[in-house]
């Protein structure tokens, strides 16, 4: 977390990541606003409350580790530097539909503190809510998955309680109208199921943490690993910058300063009705290193230019060279992976001549250089191979 201060804090910190930015900017700034909590004041001052909203399609992942580090916030780091614990600085609690015990992702078992009438009356209200994670297949329809919980949602951020996500809990948000005309992200999987079902909603891919919507009352986090990003963002807002990078340190937990961009996968639509654009899709996935690829699958269709061009982002929902450059970056980005050749070489591997022109297009849609990008993922490779050499390619 100093870190990320550093980083933004340095003279180049306009060209800095946008995540970096955003998140720093609001850590320092929370923690000149945060009220400093005396020795005398800690044991009557109500304390923030948080509710995870939860359901059988949440991860215990996300609810337990935000459970574990919410809860612990001012008591744990003083405990392991002084031996002697404080009082926890957050009031944390779980909460679904009914209110009833259920199992969560994997059949782990979950007993909610309360339901969405326990919290209806202004009273008992929570000053933010983090809207887990709850799973749903790239192919399904999200619509209408969650009318009580969305109905809530609606109620409580127009009362002004700050509103959260992880994951595809973004979803849930984006069902219950609060995100139109708002920047949002949730996991990088779900792009075209914001693009097709929620048009009105402005997905931000490359964000592990959106603060877009801050002003709004709104803060969405990408994928289920992200809300490490979104716990710094509360605790910090609530309790401190200070505590934000206690809590760090108490976890080793670390945030997504790079964004979701060097994890993100090429994704295609799953059923393309035009047969014309699926043949020429089959032909590049297996050509995309010749030259002139456009012009070839042109001439393949028999069609004009344009057409071709409307056609083809009509059925995929890119362009034809947007098209190439995803394979190809794709194709580099497993080679980076698992192959020790030279930049220069897997460039040209994969279709480009000229390596300069390859790194930057590398850098602009993935977020690392290309040898930034083999060093955050070869390893894993070498540690796999180390005990199961026959699944790493060479």
């Amino acid at each position: 977390m100093d870190q990320l201060l550093d980083r933004v804090s340095s003279e180049d910190s306009g060209k800095k990541d946008e995540n970096v930015r955003d998140l720093t900017m609001v850590l320092a700034h929370n923690d000149r606003t945060v009220p400093k909590v005396t020795e005398n004041r800690k044991s009557s001052q109500r304390r923030p409350k948080i509710v995870l909203l939860a359901s059988p399609e949440t991860s215990a992942m996300v609810l337990y580790g935000l459970y574990d580090v919410l809860t612990t916030v001012g008591g744990v780091y003083p405990e392991l530097v002084k031996g002697a614990p404080e009082r926890e600085l957050l009031e944390v609690q779980i909460a679904s539909a009914d209110g009833q015990p259920f199992n969560c992702v994997g059949d782990i078992p979950v007993k909610p503190h309360l339901s969405l009438n326990d919290l209806a009356t202004p009273g008992k209200r929570p000053d933010a809510v983090i809207v887990c994670d709850m799973y749903v297949a790239v192919t399904a329809v999200p619509t209408g998955r969650y009318p009580r919980e969305c109905a809530w949602l609606r109620e409580i951020h127009a009362a002004g309680v700050l509103v959260s996500s992880v994951c595809s809990g973004s979803l849930v948000l984006a069902d219950s109208g609060i995100l139109e005309g708002r920047e949002a992200t949730a996991h990088w999987a779900y792009r075209d199921m914001f693009h097709r079902y929620y048009p009105k909603v402005t997905f931000v891919e490359n964000s592990a943490l959106c603060l877009k919507a801050e002003s709004a009352g709104i803060v969405t986090a990408g994928a289920v690993s992200a809300w490490h990003d979104l716990a710094f963002y509360l605790i910090a807002r609530f309790c401190g910058y200070r505590h934000a990078v206690d809590t760090a340190k108490v976890f080793l937990m670390t945030d997504h300063v790079e964004g979701q961009s060097p994890y993100a996968v090429m994704t295609r639509p799953m059923e393309v009705k035009d047969a014309l654009i699926a043949e020429c899709q089959s032909w590049i996935a297996e050509n995309y290193e010749c030259s002139n690829p456009v012009e070839r699958m042109v001439e393949r269709s028999g069609l004009s230019a344009r057409t071709f061009a409307r056609r083809f982002r009509s059925a995929t929902g890119y362009t034809p060279m947007d098209y190439v450059q995803a394979l190809r970056i794709e194709e580099a980005k497993q080679e980076l992976e698992r192959d020790n050749r030279q930049i220069d070489d897997i460039a040209t591997a994969v279709g480009y001549e000229d390596s300069s022109s390859f790194r930057r297009i590398f850098k602009k849609r993935v977020g690392l250089s290309p040898a930034a990008y083999r060093k955050k993922f070869q390893n894993l490779a070498a540690l796999a191979s180390k005990y199961s050499p026959d699944t790493i390619p060479v």
